[in-house]
C-alpha cells in the first residue's frame, strides 16, 4: 500500500466512525461521546490536509520549486496539529458548561459499543500508518497515525468513563473522562507542532544520520577533511549538502569520480536522500 492509498483509508475509516458517534452521542446525551465525534471530525479534516498534501509533495520538482513539494508534508503535519489543539479546547469548553450546569446520560449501552469499535478500528489503521510512514518517512502520515492512535487511547479512557458511569451512577464522571481526554490530546498536539516545525526550520537530520554520513566520509583515505556539512529534511526527502578536502594531486576525472563513489554510499545508506558534494583541493 502506497502512502496515498494509506491517507485515503483514513479517511474512509475516520468518515464512518464520526457518523457513529454523533449518533451515540445524541442518543445517549453523553459529552465524552460528543468530544470524541468532535476529536474525530478534525481528525478526518486532518487526514484531508494529508491526503491532498501527500499528492502534492510526491510532484516531481519543477522551474518554480527545484527542490521538489515535500515541504508540503511539514506544512500538513503542522497544520493538523494546530486542528487537534483546537479540538482538545472546544472539548473542554463543551466539558466544562456540563459540568457546571449539570449532565444526565440516558443509556451508557450504545457509548460503550461505539467506543470499543472505534478503538478497535483506530488502533489497525494507526499502526498501517505508522508503518506506511516509516516506510517512506512521510511525516504527514505519521502525524495521522498519532492522531489515531491518541484516539485509541481517548475512545478507551471514554469507554472507562462511560463504564464508571454505569456501575455508580455518578454522571459528573463523563465531563471529567471528556476534560481528562481532552489533555491527553493536548499533549499530542504540542509534540507535532513540535516535529513539524522542526522540518519547516530546516533542522538538521538525526544524530544517526549524521554519523553514517560522517563515517562513509572517514573511510576513504584519500579524504583529508571536510566542512559546511548542512542537512536538513523535506518531506519524505532528506538534502545533504558537503564540502570535501581531496587529495590535491587528484585529477578532476578522479575527484569527480570519488565525489560520486561517496554519494552513491550516502544515498544506499540514507534512502531518498538528495547529496551535493562541493570538491576542494587539499594542501595537507
Amino acid at each position: 500500500m502506497n502512502k496515498e492509498k494509506a491517507a485515503l483509508l483514513s479517511i474512509i475509516s475516520n468518515s464512518t466512525l464520526i457518523i457513529f458517534k454523533f449518533i451515540a452521542a445524541i442518543s445517549i446525551c453523553s459529552v465524552s461521546v460528543m468530544s470524541e465525534a468532535i476529536h474525530s471530525s478534525m481528525d478526518l479534516l486532518a487526514s484531508l490536509i494529508a491526503f491532498f498534501s501527500i499528492k502534492k509533495s510526491s510532484m516531481a520538482e519543477d522551474e518554480g520549486h527545484p527542490f521538489g513539494h515535500g515541504k508540503y508534508e511539514n506544512v500538513s503535519g503542522f497544520v493538523e496539529a494546530i486542528l487537534i489543539l483546537f479540538a482538545a479546547f472546544l472539548i473542554i469548553y463543551e466539558a466544562l458548561k456540563k459540568l457546571f450546569l449539570g449532565s444526565h446520560i440516558e443509556s451508557v449501552g450504545a457509548g460503550l459499543v461505539v467506543m470499543f469499535i472505534s478503538a478497535f478500528i483506530n488502533f489497525i489503521i494507526s499502526t498501517i500508518l505508522m508503518k506506511i510512514s516509516k516506510k517512506t518517512n512521510s511525516i504527514a502520515l505519521e502525524a495521522d497515525a498519532f492522531h489515531l492512535l491518541t484516539d485509541v487511547a481517548t475512545a478507551l479512557g471514554v469507554f472507562l468513563g462511560l463504564v464508571l458511569v454505569k456501575f455508580t451512577g455518578i454522571s459528573i464522571i463523563d465531563p471529567i473522562a471528556a476534560i481528562l481526554v481532552a489533555c491527553l490530546i493536548i499533549k499530542t498536539s504540542i509534540d507535532l507542532i513540535k516535529k513539524s516545525l522542526k522540518d519547516l526550520v530546516d533542522s538538521k537530520l538525526s544524530d544517526e544520520d549524521i554519523e553514517k554520513i560522517v563515517g562513509i566520509i572517514n573511510s576513504h583515505g584519500d579524504i583529508t577533511g571536510y566542512h559546511r556539512l548542512r542537512t536538513r529534511q523535506c518531506g519524505e526527502h532528506k538534502q545533504i549538502d558537503i564540502h570535501l578536502k581531496i587529495n590535491r594531486n587528484f585529477s578532476l576525472i578522479e575527484a569527480h569520480d570519488l565525489c560520486s563513489e561517496i554519494e552513491t554510499e550516502i544515498k544506499v545508506s540514507i534512502p531518498k536522500s538528495y547529496v551535493l558534494i562541493h570538491a576542494e583541493p587539499s594542501y595537507k
